[in-house]
C-alpha cells in the first residue's frame, strides 16, 4: 500500500532520481502552461488571463480525487501521506507577504525557477532575491521562532477537521467550487477583454 518507501525498496540513487523526474515534470508543465512568463502571471491579477486560477486548482482537483479514490480503495494510507503542519498566524503573515512579492515581482519561488531555466532575466533576478530572503530568514529566524511555531499551532490539520465533514463530501464540495470559479474565471476574462477593446476603440479618451 501506498505511499512507498522508495529508499528501502531501490536504494537512494532511486529515491533522488524520482526527485529529479518528478521535479523536472513539474517544471515542464509549468512551462507549457505560460507559467515562466511574468506578464502572463501578472494578468490573473488584472483579471485579463486567469490561467494560473485554473492550472492550479485543475491540479488541486485532479490530485484531491485521485487520493481520495486511491485511499477508499486501500492503494493509499492516507494517514502516512505528509501534511505540513498548520500555523495560522505565521501562515497568514507568510501567504500575504508571498502575494505582495507575487504582485510586485510577477513570480512566486517556483515559476522564478522556471524563468530562470529559461534565460528570462527578470526569472533570474527574482530567484535571486528568493535566495536572498531564505538567506535572511534562516540568520533571523531564532529572534521570532516563538511566534512562528505558537501562532494558532495545530498540527496536521485538513479541510475536513476544520469543516467537520467526511472526507467525501468534502472532496464533492471542492469539486464544485472549483467548477464555480472556472465559470466565473471565463466570465471576468470575458469582461476583462470587452473593457480593454471598449477603451481602445477609436474616439476613446485614454
Amino acid at each position: 500500500m501506498a505511499p512507498f518507501d522508495i529508499a528501502t525498496h531501490w536504494g537512494t540513487w532511486a529515491e533522488n532520481l524520482s526527485y529529479l523526474g518528478f521535479g523536472f515534470a513539474f517544471g515542464f508543465i509549468l512551462e507549457r502552461a505560460g507559467f515562466g512568463s511574468s506578464r502572463k502571471l501578472v494578468a490573473q491579477f488584472y483579471l485579463r488571463d486567469m490561467t494560473v486560477l485554473k492550472v492550479m486548482f485543475t491540479a488541486i482537483v485532479v490530485a484531491l480525487v485521485l487520493n481520495f479514490w486511491a485511499s477508499g480503495l486501500q492503494w493509499l494510507d492516507f494517514s502516512r501521506v505528509f501534511v505540513n503542519p498548520t500555523f495560522l498566524g505565521s501562515g497568514i503573515l507568510g501567504g500575504l507577504l508571498l502575494g505582495m512579492g507575487f504582485i510586485i515581482g510577477g513570480f512566486c519561488p517556483g515559476t522564478a525557477l522556471v524563468g530562470a531555466g529559461t534565460l528570462k532575466l527578470d526569472g533570474m533576478y527574482f530567484l535571486g532575491g528568493v535566495l536572498l530572503g531564505s538567506f535572511i530568514f534562516g540568520e533571523t529566524a531564532p529572534l521570532y521562532w516563538a511566534f512562528l511555531e505558537q501562532s494558532g499551532s495545530l498540527g496536521r490539520f485538513t479541510l475536513a477537521d476544520w469543516l467537520h465533514l467526511e472526507p467525501g463530501v468534502v472532496v464533492l464540495l471542492v469539486v464544485l467550487l472549483a467548477l464555480a470559479m472556472f465559470i466565473a474565471a471565463e466570465k471576468l476574462e470575458a469582461w476583462a477583454q470587452a473593457r480593454a477593446a471598449g477603451s481602445n476603440a477609436p474616439g476613446v479618451q485614454q
